[in-house]
């Protein structure tokens, strides 16, 4: 990976920055001015400008760092040690000229991976998986193999790498498959399986942890992997003082016609040809504090989203962590489960 790889323009959108972002998997990018660095973005920027101004339409200019932290060729010796005291994961280098020569990563290659984030993780998987038949018809969805694994398998790997070692499995179609599977194979975690008799939806089986989960904890659908820094996630949602933080993913769909805008006497305002339109959708990952738990109505059919409406209006505070659309991976349907098994085959 060369510098002109981390370099942005200052008009480019706050969506291209995104993209860009996601392209180079890397957590920051530079603008530079006839060569000279002017500003540093970082994905924690954009975050904060989401959340803060909810305006996706920015430039990078409104968003950047006009004040980065870099060093000279000379002091490069001592990057790591710089990083560490300001808690950045990149550094740009300069040469006398202030154009960047080089990049410094903290982790070298090994970004973000961290082993001390502790916490439950329940995975709903208990459900019936119909949009993906026929092959739920012979197994659950979350034994549907995604390469030599099947995908539940592949999201506990991915929680158990930040140091989660406590899985709690609420299941109920084909729940003796899913526990002959786990019961079999090698691991260094525990997963406790919790039987649901009756569908509940994907909130309701958490009524069924009363007593058993006491603190807070990680809330995953069975069929989506999340590709970023679980414990910034964690930190986040904890200074936040959040009830429930939801992880949403930036969405982009190009409309495959042209748009019409018709004004008030039936002529035509605007016509748009082919328009990409941007949102950000619930990926089906939270962070959950163990109050919501305890409030539940034991064996009541409702789904998480309307658990999360009522605590809203009941005044509690609800938060989200925006993700980049290729962090989220989602095998809900067909065509989605087999973009996840090429994405996957790419990174391995």
């Amino acid at each position: 990976m060369e510098v002109k790889d981390f370099l942005i323009e200052e008009e480019c959108t706050m969506l291209e920055a995104m993209a860009l972002l996601d392209e180079i998997a890397k957590k920051v990018l530079f603008v530079a001015r006839e060569g000279k660095l002017v500003a540093a973005i970082t994905d924690g920027d954009i975050r904060r400008w989401i959340l803060k101004k909810g305006n996706l339409e920015a430039r990078v200019k409104d968003i950047a760092n006009y004040n980065p932290k870099y060093l000279k060729e000379r002091e490069k010796a001592s990057a790591k040690e710089y990083m560490k005291k300001y808690s950045i994961e990149a550094l740009p280098i300069l040469n006398d000229k202030n154009e960047i020569i080089s990049v410094v990563f903290i982790n070298d290659g090994d970004i973000g991976i961290k082993k001390d984030l502790n916490i439950p993780v329940v995975m709903m998987a208990g459900g019936f998986g119909t949009r993906l038949y026929p092959y739920t018809k012979i197994l659950p969805k979350p034994l549907i193999p995604i390469g030599e694994i099947p995908i539940a398998e592949h999201i506990i790997n991915r929680f158990n790498k930040y140091g989660c070692r406590d899985f709690f499995l609420i299941v109920n179609h084909k729940k003796n498959m899913i526990k002959a599977y786990f019961n079999e194979i090698e691991k260094d975690y525990k997963i406790t399986y919790v039987d649901e008799e009756k569908p509940l939806g994907t909130g309701g089986g958490l009524g069924l942890l009363k007593g058993i989960i006491d603190s807070t904890f990680i809330l995953s659908n069975c069929d989506i992997l999340i590709e970023e820094d679980y414990e910034k996630i964690y930190k986040f949602h904890k200074k936040e003082n959040n009830v429930i933080t939801m992880v949403c993913s930036l969405k982009k769909i190009r409309i495959p016609y042209g748009v019409i805008e018709i004004g008030q006497h039936g002529e035509i305002e605007k016509m748009k040809e082919k328009p990409e339109i941007s949102f950000f959708t619930n990926t089906g990952m939270y962070i959950v504090e163990p109050e919501v738990v305890k409030g539940l109505e034991d064996n009541q059919a409702i789904g998480f989203p309307d658990i999360i409406e009522k605590l809203k209006q009941a005044g509690a505070k609800i938060g989200v962590y925006p993700i980049g659309e290729n962090n989220w991976l989602d095998m809900g349907q067909l065509d989605e489960m087999e973009d996840m098994r090429r994405r996957l085959e790419c990174d391995e």
